[in-house]
């Protein structure tokens, strides 16, 4: 039933509003993560989300952040550190410091 109804939907929204295509054409976009600062941009901007839609008021204080390792060092089994974070400063302790400045 579910898959009857978003199938009719796509084909009414296609008709009305003139488009071509699959409904959700072009809306995403991937792009390596290629350099230490285009890492840290993203990392900066995922663990700010909670702050800019005013569910916290710093990104420790929000459970499910990747901040908690990150910043603070905490072992998360589904946390893995991309290398270009790890080989910022040669240890943990020294790349978290960096980060929480960064934030």
């Amino acid at each position: 039933m579910m898959q009857g109804l978003g199938r009719r939907y796509v084909h009414y929204i296609i008709k009305h509003k003139q488009r071509s295509g699959t409904l959700w054409e072009g809306r995403f976009k991937a792009r390596p993560v290629d350099s230490v600062q285009y890492l840290l941009t993203c990392m900066r901007y995922i663990d700010l989300n909670p702050v800019r839609a005013n569910m916290v008021d710093h990104p420790g204080e929000y459970a499910w952040a990747s901040y908690h390792a990150n910043a603070q060092g905490r072992i998360d089994p589904l946390i893995e550190p991309h290398n270009l974070y790890l080989s910022l400063d040669g240890s943990v302790e020294s790349s978290c410091s960096a980060y929480r400045e960064l934030i």
